[in-house]
């Protein structure tokens, strides 16, 4: 390597030319090479412009091999240094890190506790109508007028159109009537599914199609729900503004029957406004109540404030009857079909071509659920009458002339016998059913194995974490709430179609609840010990 200077450190100093005079008759073997490539300037060429580039490149790479070991040296001092000074700071960091993830949950908690209460304060100062108790508009919050008659609106209208459809063709198969009729007739049908009594040449017709309800009631009850959300309630409301929201839909509702009926009424048909505004307010009221409570958190609230065995009681009673309800169901639909030649025979009788056929089914359909409670009241023993001075119960089959409707071509011919007997334990079924499911989800909560498993005795811990007395009072506070439901499911399933003989029509109320009671009531008693007294420990 060219030697250094000292005053110019990395750049090379050009060495001395070898002496031309040779010691010897040859000359020296450096002579032989070429002056450019022993690295020695070449004296007869001429230097162009690039060799101070040259010269600067590479005095910069033999500066770079001299600075190499150095800059090298001094990295590793470096990363030594570091190291040895992490492990004193890293127990001061991680204490301070500690002292921070300590803090950070504290701050944390301190910050949603202060949003729920900043919260909870807007809520209580808010007023139904939108506003704050300062009397300011909230941002992003829709007056409740509005919003209830926007909601509700929409939800008649999707619980009145597929009526105005379906009676509109069978209308326009008939060739009576023109648009505005097959309106007026829809409305007559909407109003009669939410139990709206019908004057007509016939007499009364007050036999309420449940489907027809049941779609009216859900969306009623969606209605509840978008109305909660516009005003802001939604999981932060009170139980004032539930009520409130239910209010508003329901007068809302019932001003658009008595609309309803005014048009209804200009048709022919006599429909009382009064009656019609009074029921459907009441209809809308308790349907947008069911979807107001839960959206605002009232009924989780309502709920947790509730005691536990009364809650379980309700909860037994509802299942009850869901699974008599089911059952009668099940019966109805076994029943027609075992009679679909009688119901095919009673829709050509029609003559009304295939889409009349087509309207008679979904009317059929529409009273589908009324026949399943009609069947669950015949399970249970009272029975049910189509028409005056008659009874349809499994000890007693009295009927006269009925209407060509295929709905009724499942009735039974007589009394119950045979197999069939088998279907007067089915009330008493569900009953332990419901019990079972009490027993199975009392012992889930207490954290213990709901299989069953014959034992010879319990243990002390299974008799502490399941205790008898509540678990029968729920049971048998199930039995009134299955009566209960039954009872009005019954009522609402009754009515006229007429005057004479058809004018009582459906199950008597009280009967079936009275029954429906005590039925329920044992069985889930009976159901709720056994699985209690069978459960694994």
């Amino acid at each position: 390597m060219p030697p250094v200077t000292p005053d110019q450190p990395g750049r090379p100093v050009r060495p001395e030319p070898a002496d031309p005079t040779p010691t010897t008759g040859h000359p020296p073997a450096a002579a032989a090479v070429p002056a450019a490539r022993r690295g020695e300037p070449d004296r007869d060429r001429v230097p162009t412009s690039r060799e101070p580039d040259l010269d600067r490149a590479s005095s910069g790479r033999e500066s770079e091999r001299d600075r190499t070991p150095v800059s090298r040296e001094s990295d590793r001092e470096r990363m030594l240094a570091n190291r040895e000074s992490e492990p004193e700071r890293t127990p001061v960091s991680r204490e301070s890190e500690r002292e921070r993830m300590l803090a950070s949950p504290e701050s944390d908690r301190e910050r949603r506790l202060a949003a729920r209460t900043a919260s909870a304060a807007a809520s209580r100062t808010a007023r139904p109508d939108g506003t704050s108790g300062t009397g300011t508009r909230r941002s992003g919050r829709a007056p409740l007028p509005v919003a209830a008659a926007v909601a509700t609106g929409w939800a008649a209208s999707l619980s009145y159109l597929p009526v105005a459809v379906i009676l509109g063709f069978a209308r326009f198969t008939e060739d009576a009537g023109a648009v505005g009729g097959a309106a007026r007739v829809g409305l007559a049908g909407w109003l009669l599914g939410h139990g709206v009594p019908l004057e007509t040449d016939a007499g009364t017709l007050h036999l309420p199609p449940l489907g027809l309800a049941v779609l009216a009631a859900w969306r009623v009850a969606r209605a509840g729900v978008h109305t909660s959300r516009a005003i802001g309630a939604r999981q932060h409301g009170t139980p004032r503004q539930a009520f409130s929201v239910a209010g508003a839909v329901g007068i809302a509702y019932g001003l658009l029957g008595v609309v309803a009926a005014l048009i209804v009424n200009a048709g022919g048909e006599q429909v009382s406004p009064a009656r019609a505004g009074l029921t459907l307010t009441c209809f809308g009221a308790v349907a947008a109540l069911a979807g107001a409570l839960p959206i605002t958190g009232t009924l989780g609230a309502l709920a947790r404030r509730t005691p536990s065995v009364l809650r379980d009681g309700l909860r037994t009673g509802a299942v009850a009857a869901l699974l008599l309800l089911g059952a009668g169901a099940g019966a109805a639909g076994l029943a027609v079909a075992t009679g679909g030649g009688a119901a095919s025979d009673m829709l050509t009788a029609y003559r009304t071509g295939v889409v009349g056929q087509a309207g008679i089914t979904v009317v059929s359909v529409a009273y589908a659920p009324n026949a399943s409670v009609w069947a669950a009241s015949y399970l249970l023993g009272p029975g049910f009458a189509i028409g005056t001075d008659t009874s349809v119960s499994t000890t007693e089959v009295t009927v006269g002339a009925l209407p060509a409707v295929p709905l009724l071509a499942g009735l039974p011919s007589g009394p119950i016998g045979g197999l069939r007997v088998a279907l007067l334990a089915v009330p008493a079924i569900a009953g332990m059913a419901a019990g079972w499911l009490l027993t199975r989800r009392s012992l889930r909560r207490a954290g213990l194995p709901p299989s069953p498993a014959p034992l010879p005795r319990m243990s002390g811990r299974g008799q502490s974490a399941v205790p008898w007395a509540p678990l029968l009072a729920a049971a048998a506070i199930g039995g009134p709430v299955a009566g209960a439901v039954l009872g009005v499911a019954a009522w609402a399933s009754g009515g006229s179609l007429g005057g004479g003989r058809m004018a009582e029509v459906g199950p008597v109320s009280w009967q079936v609840s009275v029954i429906a009671t005590v039925v329920v009531a044992v069985g889930a008693v009976v159901g709720a010990a056994v699985t209690r007294a069978f459960a694994r420990p």
